[in-house]
C-alpha cells in the first residue's frame, strides 16, 4: 500500500509494577519525519507514491530502573518480510500462531548504549476480526491478542520479569494526517478477558467511539461506552481523556511516554464493574502534522539509509 502503513504493537507491565515495554515494529513509519518528507517531496514532484518498505523501524521503550528508548529508521535493503516474520536490521519479530518472539538489538537515544534481549509473548486470548476505526475504513485495527502473558530477557540492560501484556496491529493504506485529528486508546485486563476503547477524531465526520470486551476464548462482545473522563494534561500540553462507569473515577498513575504530539500513560479507572489499571494513549496527529514537531524528531528517530 504505497504511501500506507502497517505496525504491529505489544504492551507489558510487569507483576510487581516496576517495569514496563512498549515495542512497536513499523513499515511505512506513521510517525517519521523521513516518510513525511519523502511523502511531499514525490507529491511536490509528482513523482509517484513513496514506497512504505523504504520507511520501517523497530520502536522499543522500556520503563521503570534502568530504561530506554531506541527507534532507527532503516531502508528497505535493511528489511526483510515473510508471511510470519518481519526482521528490521538486527531485530526481528516471528509469530508462531500463539507466541510472538521479538529479538531486539538496537542502540538507544540520545545517550548510545546497546539494547539486546528476547521479548516472548503467549497469547491468553485470540482474535481474528479487524475493525475500522475512520468512516471510510481506510485505517483498521487488528487486536490480535488482547490479554496476553509476557517474558522479558534482556542482556542489555541486564533485566528480567514476567508480567501482562497486549498485542494488535493497525494499518492504513494513507497518511494518518490525511484522516485524523487525534485519537484516544486504553486496553486493560479484566478478572475475564479484556476491554479496550478507541476513540478517534477525524478531519471530517463524525467521530468513531469503539468500546469492546473480548472474552476469554476471543469473541469481541460491544458495550455502550461509560462517560467521558477528562485527565490532566501531558507536559507537553497533550489533551488526554478516557472513559470510565459512572460514579468511577480515572487518573493518570504515571506517564509513561510524554512526547510533543503523543503521551502514553498507566491509569487507574473502572471499566465493566471492574476497578482495572489500564494502558492509555493519547495521539495528537494535528501537532505531529506541523514542520517544528517534525524537525525535532531526529534527534529521537535516527535513520540509517
Amino acid at each position: 500500500m504505497p504511501d500506507g502503513y502497517a505496525w504491529w504493537y505489544v504492551d507489558a507491565t510487569s507483576d510487581d509494577g516496576q517495569y514496563g515495554i512498549s515495542v512497536i515494529a513499523f513499515i511505512g513509519s506513521a510517525f517519521s519525519p523521513y516518510y513525511a518528507w519523502a511523502r511531499r517531496k514525490a507529491w511536490a514532484r509528482r513523482n509517484g507514491p513513496v514506497d512504505p518498505l523504504n520507511h520501517c523501524a523497530i520502536n522499543v521503550a522500556l520503563y521503570g530502573k534502568g530504561g530506554g528508548w531506541a527507534m532507527t529508521e532503516r531502508g528497505s535493503r535493511h528489511v526483510a518480510l515473510g508471511s510470519t516474520t518481519l526482521a528490521i536490521g538486527p531485530s526481528s519479530l516471528a509469530w508462531d500462531g500463539a507466541c510472538l518472539t521479538i529479538d531486539i538489538d538496537e542502540i538507544t537515544v540520545p545517550l548510545p548504549s546497546r539494547l539486546r534481549g528476547t521479548i516472548r509473548l503467549h497469547a491468553e486470548t485470540l482474535t481474528q476480526q479487524a475493525f475500522a476505526i475512520d468512516g471510510a475504513g481506510r485505517h483498521k485495527w487488528w487486536p490480535i491478542a488482547p490479554r496476553a502473558r509476557v517474558e522479558v530477557d534482556l542482556q542489555r540492560p541486564g533485566l528480567a520479569w514476567r508480567g501482562n501484556g497486549y498485542f494488535d496491529h493497525n494499518s492504513g493504506s494513507e497518511p494518518l494526517a490525511q484522516a485524523f485529528r487525534s485519537w484516544h486508546w486504553s486496553r486493560a485486563n479484566l478478572r475475564q478477558g479484556a476491554a479496550v476503547l478507541y476513540e478517534t477524531q477525524p478531519l471530517a465526520g463524525e467521530p468513531v467511539t469503539l468500546a469492546l470486551r473480548f472474552g476469554p476464548s476471543g469473541e469481541a462482545k460491544s458495550f455502550a461506552p461509560p462517560p467521558m473522563a477528562r485527565l490532566p494534561r501531558s507536559g507537553w500540553r497533550i489533551q488526554r481523556e478516557t472513559r470510565t462507569d459512572a460514579g468511577g473515577v480515572a487518573r493518570v498513575i504515571r506517564t509513561l511516554e510524554d512526547t510533543p504530539f503523543y503521551a502514553r500513560s498507566l491509569l487507574a479507572t473502572r471499566l465493566l464493574g471492574e476497578d482495572v489499571i489500564a494502558i492509555h494513549e493519547s495521539l495528537s496527529v494535528s501537532r505531529f502534522d506541523t514542520p517544528l514537531v517534525r524537525l525535532m524528531l531526529p534527534f529521537r528517530m535516527p535513520r540509517r539509509g
